[in-house]
């Protein structure tokens, strides 16, 4: 009589968690192929090695991210390929813009998210409102809140937290040092100007102040904002405008409407201002401005060259022009 072969108990707990999750999965429907990918991720062998779970769990990830800055984080670290929806605010880099659109992130779609079937939603703690992320958690999917404060730590944070999540710490510790070094490359020179960040392409006038990225950005740099006197973006007088007499002023191109840089010097305050008269008009992308991402040292050096002089109207590296 041939003996009876018996599989090692770990084969069999393998095998077991293989059929529950190939089992939830024929219930179809989102909730249910959500509920499959998590149970085969918890059921694998506690003995297999962590970085062989991580892997396991990374190659059925299906991933929502709700910021753009975080968006961008996902593809610089080579996680793309893993996305199947983003939030509005998310059009850099251009595969992004190709991607299902879930609602703007502060004002997201539940049933949007949960029929793109995720089992990764990584989030902006700016992200709501607050019911709606609620209702995520009650979904059972997994949910990452990221601080989206502008800051260096923070932006660490939003890095290796994302990195975390996608199970791709090395690149995420790698990212983090690139980050750190155009930093520091791009800031090692002050540049102590005096700036008022504006933005017109909601059709308002408005003031970048303190707490904004642009604000954090101008004082990496050593420049004084001149909006710094209030909190986020607030609308401003072209009187108010006037009588802060920036040496610089910086926007981005979605504020010069069709009429362009001309147009915009010629508006009522802006051109009394030293920044007009004097070709100091700086247009920087609204991405890298308004943003605080992974392209911050990209960022810090467009600003800079702008307030030296070098930079020029129409694009994040192009001087301004007042012709």
């Amino acid at each position: 009589m041939r003996d009876r072969i018996v599989a090692p108990e770990s084969m069999r707990m393998t095998a077991t968690a293989v059929r529950t999750a190939a089992a939830r999965r024929r219930l179809g429907g989102g909730l249910a192929a959500v509920a499959g990918l998590a149970a085969t991720a918890a059921l694998l062998p506690a003995a297999w090695p962590r970085p062989a779970r991580a892997q396991m769990a990374a190659a059925g990830q299906r991933v929502v991210t709700l910021g753009g800055t975080i968006t961008e984080i996902v593809y610089a670290l080579e996680a793309g390929d893993r996305l199947v929806g983003v939030d509005d605010s998310s059009l850099y880099p251009a595969a992004a813009k190709a991607l299902p659109k879930v609602g703007y992130y502060r004002s997201f779609s539940v049933e949007g998210i949960a029929s793109l079937r995720p089992n990764l939603i990584l989030a902006s703690d700016q992200s709501g409102p607050p019911a709606a992320l609620e209702r995520l958690k009650s979904l059972g999917i997994d949910l990452r809140i990221l601080a989206a404060a502008p800051t260096l730590d923070a932006l660490e944070a939003r890095i290796t937290g994302a990195a975390e999540a996608l199970a791709a710490a090395p690149r995420g510790g790698a990212l983090v040092a690139s980050m750190r070094r155009d930093v520091a490359a791009a800031t090692g020179q002050p540049h102590p100007a005096r700036v008022l960040v504006l933005s017109s392409h909601t059709g308002r006038m408005l003031a970048a102040g303190s707490g904004t990225s642009a604000d954090a950005l101008l004082g990496l740099l050593g420049a004084s904002n001149l909006g710094a006197a209030q909190a986020g973006f607030k609308p401003i007088a072209g009187e108010a405008v006037a009588a802060l007499a920036p040496d610089v002023i910086i926007t981005g191109p979605l504020s010069l409407g069709p009429g362009g840089l001309t147009a915009f010097r010629a508006q009522p305050g802006i051109a009394a201002t030293p920044a007009a008269r004097n070709g100091r008009i700086v247009v920087i992308d609204e991405l890298l401005l308004l943003g605080f991402g992974p392209r911050v040292g990209e960022a810090l050096r467009a600003i800079a060259a702008g307030l030296d002089g070098k930079a020029a109207a129409g694009g994040a590296s192009r001087p301004a022009s007042t012709s």
